[in-house]
């Protein structure tokens, strides 16, 4: 079927993201999602620009945002999905494709994935012949049906996720090329029993650096759409966990040829296995604040790995503090970015500026959230706003800014967690990290601009609810054997 002058196509478009690490106590509830619809949805999406100069008319859904987060109540997905599946209903009539933004890493309580169950509900209502586009994070999970119910599917390459937005525009104008000339393609699978941790799978570095280089060459063969390695997503155990590849043909002809090229892109992974490794400097707790105390640059970056709440994690640990605080004898400035604590927020929040402060800092969930008390002066008041892969003008919660008596320390003591890795969040929570020596946050892999700004980087293998070695965490429902837990 050819494209028409003169016909106005319509594409309806919608976002599922959420990282559901089902280590914690919590649970993501409607209000936790950023949601967005009409014109404000096609903003947060970002591919705005690529439909209108294809011409192509866009139908919002829904734009559902819930971050990094522990595993989503059953009413908050249901409402989720309901608003895309009415929309659907309302439009299918006049549709000519659809594209999505799915994570592939959410966790629905009672149910597993809801990427995978969204988009097997709207199989069920287009049929399998409508085209539908997905923009993919590679640490999402995937699985044969899931992916060969996608035209097209392909996910960003870079970890930190640099290429994102360049990723959902890519994979918006593959659709809008599909719509001009259609063909009855589908995404093809292949599954490695190969099991990572984001940390191991940093893009800048090998072996994943020459995986993506390979994929760059094989889809400058004109036979192939797009080719993808999803590294998965291991923060809650499903049967669907693990390494994926995905490639998709440029044409129904194209099928075979396509199949051939997924064999082999596996095997070029696969065979890799034994070169994913911690990307720059790791040690020990201990260790890194050594490390930290005896550098003569500023800042240094210390990543408390085991509280990642881009991974989902609570935020709520205060091992790292009080490992500083026992340390007696410390002439560096610490600034800890952040500290998630909702009753120590709201108690310091009802302070003025200036005004002394005696507090405890921990919510006493366990040995790694243990509470410490502190005296200190209330140094600034701030938001947590978003950063590169989010909303970056979006205010997720709010903070204040402690400075501890006689320890030249300071904490950002926060209502929820959110990750500080871009200076604008810094500068939003009342800081200035120019001011500090060693600069602690909850990260995994240090972000891009903390990275630059950082004269010295130490991922710390800190415990808590993101713990770095994949082999030691107690998957139940994964397939057997799987690399490294298995030696295979």
């Amino acid at each position: 079927m050819r494209f028409k002058e003169g016909n106005t196509m319509k594409v309806m478009i919608g976002t599922l993201y959420a990282e559901c690490n089902d280590q914690i106590p919590t649970r993501a509830r409607l209000g936790n999602f950023d949601l967005a619809r009409g014109e404000a949805c096609i903003d947060k999406m970002k591919i705005r620009s690529v439909f209108e100069q294809a011409q192509i008319t866009l139908i919002p859904a829904l734009y559902a945002d819930g971050g990094s987060t522990g595993v989503i109540e059953r009413p908050a997905y249901d409402y989720i999905e309901s608003q895309m599946l009415q929309t659907l209903k309302t439009h299918l009539h006049e549709l000519d494709g659809i594209y999505l933004f799915l994570h592939g890493a959410s966790e629905v309580e009672g149910m597993g994935s809801g990427e995978h169950r969204l988009l097997k509900k709207i199989r069920e209502l287009t049929g399998p012949y409508l085209p539908i586009a997905v923009t993919a994070d590679p640490h999402g999970n995937l699985c044969r049906d899931y992916v060969e119910q996608c035209t097209i599917l392909r996910s960003y390459r870079e970890s930190p996720h640099t290429d994102a937005d360049a990723t959902k525009r890519r994979v918006a104008q593959m659709l809008c090329d599909l719509l001009k000339k259609r063909q009855n393609i589908h995404a093809l699978y292949r599954k490695l029993p190969l099991i990572l941790g984001g940390e191991q799978s940093v893009s800048t570095d090998e072996p994943v650096r020459s995986i993506n280089q390979y994929m760059d060459e094989l889809e400058q063969d004109p036979r192939i759409l797009s080719c993808s390695w999803h590294v998965g997503y291991i923060r809650h155990d499903t049967d669907v966990a693990g390494c994926g590849i995905v490639v998709v043909p440029a044409t129904e002809s194209d099928s075979a040829y396509a199949e051939t090229i997924a064999d082999q892109l596996a095997e070029y992974v696969w065979q890799k296995r034994h070169e994913f490794h911690y990307t720059g400097l790791t040690a020990g707790l201990e260790e890194a604040l050594d490390m930290a105390v005896n550098f003569e640059g500023k800042p240094v970056f210390i990543s408390d790995s085991g509280d990642n709440v881009t991974s989902g994690a609570t935020g709520w640990n205060t091992l790292v503090l009080r490992r500083v605080l026992a340390r007696k004898t410390r002439t560096k400035s610490f600034l800890f970015a952040a500290i998630c604590d909702p009753g120590a927020f709201g108690k310091l929040n009802a302070l003025a500026v200036g005004s002394a402060a005696e507090f405890t800092l921990g919510v006493n969930h366990d040995a790694c959230s243990e509470s410490v008390a502190l005296r200190g002066t209330i140094k600034a008041k701030g938001k947590l706003m978003g950063y590169a892969l989010h909303d970056v003008n979006a205010v997720f919660g709010e903070c204040v800014v402690v400075s501890l008596q006689d320890e030249n320390i300071d904490v950002i003591v926060s209502s929820t967690r959110q990750v500080l890795c871009e200076q604008h969040q810094f500068e939003n929570a009342g800081v200035n990290w120019d001011d500090y020596d060693v600069i602690v946050v909850k990260q995994g892999y240090i972000f891009p601009e903390c990275k630059a700004k950082g004269k010295l980087c130490v991922m710390a293998l800190t415990p808590g609810a993101t713990p770095q070695n994949t082999a030691m965490i107690p998957f139940k429902r994964i397939q057997r054997p799987m690399f490294p837990i298995d030696q295979i």
